[in-house]
């Protein structure tokens, strides 16, 4: 049932954000679109989510627009807006493909941050079940400049000029505002933001 469930969540993590105020995106439920249009929207997911260097401190989502989609997030690595934009393209399912996904500034500070949160959030004993690997895994992962966790980690840890986002998804509200918690735990963050959507059963 665990591995169900957490299954469940590392695969709905990645673009739970696309109905977020954040992104606006004009995609609404599969349910409403075409056969042909959601065939061209799981395609499209399925190249963002098979992006080996996309991580923990990234987040990607998209949005549809016939046979264009706009490509919206954040990037730690400067290297991953181009590389979602090749994977989409590849997929040849779209004819336009607009990119705003936003890199995120080098900056150690924010390192810090990023690294100290993903610590505290994954070695908690109540959200460590959404590490890959589990806790032990979440503890044991070195921590060198300019690389991240890569993966599929349901809670993503955005982190610009000192200020915290969380998005992705988790199981419930306790979870959500422990991960909030945690989030601000950590010295020198001017602000968290938690966009934390709950999965419901």
């Amino acid at each position: 049932m665990m591995k169900t469930r957490q299954h469940d969540w590392l695969l709905k993590s990645l673009f739970v954000g696309v109905v977020m105020a954040l992104i606006a995106l004009a995609v609404t439920t599969t349910h409403a679109q075409p056969a042909a249009a959601r065939q061209a929207t799981e395609r499209v997911r399925n190249a963002l989510e098979g992006l080996s260097n996309y991580g923990v401190f990234d987040y990607l989502a998209f949005e549809m627009d016939n046979r264009s989609v706009t490509l919206l997030g954040y990037a730690y690595n400067g290297a991953l807006k181009s590389e979602a934009s090749k994977a989409v393209s590849e997929a040849g399912v779209v004819d336009e493909i607009g990119n705003r996904i936003e890199t995120l500034p080098a900056s150690q500070n924010d390192d810090r941050i990023r690294w100290g949160t993903f610590y505290r959030i994954y070695s908690d004993p109540f959200l460590s079940r959404y590490s890959p690997g589990g806790l032990l895994n979440a503890r044991g992962l070195p921590r060198f400049p300019g690389l991240q966790p890569l993966g599929r980690y349901p809670i993503h840890i955005v982190v610009k000029n000192g200020r915290t986002t969380l998005v992705g998804a988790v199981d419930n509200e306790s979870d959500r505002m422990i991960a909030e918690v945690r989030a601000r735990e950590i010295s020198g963050v001017f602000e968290v933001r938690n966009e934390l959507e709950v999965i419901s059963d």
